[in-house]
């Protein structure tokens, strides 16, 4: 996959209607999970009013002492709410276990889903489906920002505790003095909404926060693809500096993130001694006339705290509400060209139970002929091909050749359908293929890019990915690998490292052609595969290829060897197909032919 250019930014998803429908996933398990957090966020308004009625009971105990009149009754009725108090208490340590399961349960049920989607998006939806932005981008989506809104369920759960808690409290509240209750809850009142006015803000540091957090992410991951070329240039100092310099954006960008969030917090976590400061002088003359009790005063200072952080709580779920919109605004700009509520579809995760089994395999049919009519397809820098159209058919070993820039990956890649085209048809065996992208895929065609993707696992597993491992002895001698195998320190076991930076360049690029044939595809496609082979190898591979199979090849190259068993050569310049015919005919012809053999001389010579 590549990157393409930036698109304009997609309209606004709406965040509580995707959260509606992630939550009605699996409906029961988020109403238990509600249920019970509701349960456990309760609780505390028991210990309070249970701790104010101890208070009352004793003090009326005291007063009837003073009388001479003592009452066992309200000792009894003491010792009763020193038990609600002791049961509750216990009881909300059994509820969390329970809670924390469920919520556990809940939580990675939805993140797994909308990880599903998104990767069921970018492997199986129609089109190219090129990544908008670079691959450190995707993956910055896939962790974080499903982490954050998988991270909103939280929210909602606890919600709904909090509104329990909060009515019962200002009800208790409120029945003892409204005027005090009135002025208590309005400086927390005033935080939601400070913390309303500062939503775009919000917004705006947590984009920006990512954003940069993908930049060092991808540099990161580039720098290990061209270590070689960086010693070679002697470029270390340069690299670590523009390292630094992304660092920095980084840094500068977080800790606005983080101050900001850390601000909020810290201004709601401050209304507690406020509110709390506000009950001490309203309601000391109250108590002394009378009015207030000395279990009334304790039932506020009890239910005061949470209360406090029930009120920061909402303040909060508006800021991560904003957050959560960020990342369902940068996920849909991942799916692209597909509806928002893509990423929050209904499909099984398979998290308990059996394994299904894997999808079939796409058909296999035989290729008779492949033929290109009228294709062109443009980068966003304007580069590309136009009006391309060719046949191949089987068995035939056809080669793209041309100068740099002239336009042979873009056509490759255009054909197989890993990037869109603007317009042209391509048909196998007189058949139009609708979906290119779905339908090049083995067992009808396999295709090795220019610069192949080795993943950080061992040798084998690279080659094979899932295929049969009857298959590894056959792909490996077809790709010239049998020699390389000696010289690993752990033979098919080496561990290639990222991209296969432990290999060399001729070893990463065999490698892919091994694991393309082990795909046993009717059509293989090789976008210059060679071009860090020496003549030897090369030659070896073209010819094992054609030896063992009937192979039917489509091939990017330059290469002598290549052109030399070509059964017709496609001569690109300035994105078009300017010549066709076998390699005889096209030297005899062609200025510009004789002009790239007389090239490829003279670099065999210098090698």
């Amino acid at each position: 996959m590549t990157t393409a250019a930036p698109t304009p930014e997609a309209p606004r998803p709406a965040t509580l209607t995707l959260m509606r429908r992630l939550f009605a996933y699996r409906p029961g398990l988020f109403a238990l999970n509600m249920a019970v957090w509701g349960a456990f966020h309760t609780l505390p308004a028991v210990f309070s009013y249970s701790i104010s009625r101890i208070f009352d009971l004793l003090s009326r105990h005291a007063a009837q002492i003073a009388a001479g009149q003592p009452s066992t009754s309200l000792v009894t009725a003491a010792w009763w709410m020193v038990g609600l108090f002791a049961v509750s208490r216990l009881g909300r340590f059994g509820v969390f276990l329970w809670a924390f399961r469920l919520f556990i349960r809940l939580w990675y049920t939805l993140d797994a889903l909308v990880r599903r989607n998104l990767l069921a998006y970018l492997l199986t939806a129609r089109g190219s489906r090129r990544l908008p932005d670079t691959p450190a981008e995707a993956i910055s989506r896939f962790r974080d920002d499903v982490e954050d809104v998988a991270g909103y369920t939280e929210v909602w759960i606890d919600a709904s505790g909090f509104v329990l808690y909060t009515i019962v409290a200002l009800t208790l509240m409120v029945r003892v003095d409204p005027l005090i209750t009135v002025v208590v809850c309005t400086p927390l009142l005033l935080v939601v909404l400070l913390v309303q006015r500062l939503s775009p803000t919000i917004r705006t540091y947590r984009r920006r926060m990512r954003q940069s957090t993908a930049r060092v992410t991808d540099f990161i991951g580039e720098t290990f693809g061209a270590v070689s070329a960086v010693k070679l240039s002697a470029s270390e100092d340069r690299m670590v500096a523009h390292l630094n310099r992304l660092g920095e954006v980084r840094r500068h960008a977080a800790l606005r993130d983080v101050l900001l969030t850390e601000l909020i917090k810290g201004v709601n976590n401050n209304m507690i001694t406020v509110a709390t400061g506000l009950v001490l002088l309203m309601g000391a003359s109250r108590f002394r006339t009378g009015v207030l009790s000395l279990g009334d005063f304790v039932l506020f200072a009890a239910l005061l705290p949470r209360l406090t952080g029930s009120m920061g709580f909402f303040g909060d779920m508006i800021a991560r509400h904003r957050r959560t919109g960020v990342s369902f605004e940068r996920m849909t700009r991942l799916l692209q060209d597909t509806p928002t509520e893509t990423i929050v579809a209904h499909h099984p995760v398979h998290l308990e139970g059996e394994l299904p089994e894997l999808p079939p395999r796409p058909e296999a049919i035989p290729l008779q002929t492949l033929e290109v009519r009228g294709l062109s397809a443009q980068h966003p820098g304007g580069r590309g091909v136009q009006d391309a159209s060719f046949t191949v058919r089987r068995g035939e070993f056809v080669v793209v050749t041309g100068r740099i820039g002239s336009g042979k990956t873009t056509l490759l890649r255009a054909l197989l359908g890993l990037m869109p085209r603007d317009s042209g048809e391509v048909q196998w065996n007189g058949e139009t293929v609708a979906d290119p992208a779905s339908f090049f895929v083995p067992p009808r065609s396999a295709y090795t890019a220019q610069l192949p993707q080795l993943f950080s696992e061992s040798l084998r597993e690279n080659v094979l990915m899932g295929e049969p491992e009857a298959r590894l002895p056959h792909a490996l001698r077809l790709a010239v690998m049998n020699d390389d195998l000696a010289q690993l320190d752990h033979g098919l076991e080496t561990l290639v490292g990222a991209r296969g930076v432990k290999l060399s360049g001729g070893q990463v690029q065999r490698a892919a052609v091994a694991r393309m044939l082990a795909r046993d595809a009717d059509l293989l496609v090789f976008d210059d595969v060679s071009s860090a082979l020496d003549a030897r190898t090369e030659a070896q591979l073209w010819a094992g290829l054609f030896a063992d199979r009937a192979a039917t090849c489509l091939v990017v190259s330059h290469r002598r060897a290549a052109l030399l068993r070509a059964d017709r050569i496609l001569l690109m310049e300035g994105g078009r197909i300017v010549d066709e015919g076998r390699l005889g005919d096209l030297l005899e012809r062609s200025a510009e032919m004789r002009a790239l053999w007389a090239d490829e001389e003279t670099e065999e010579i210098g090698a």
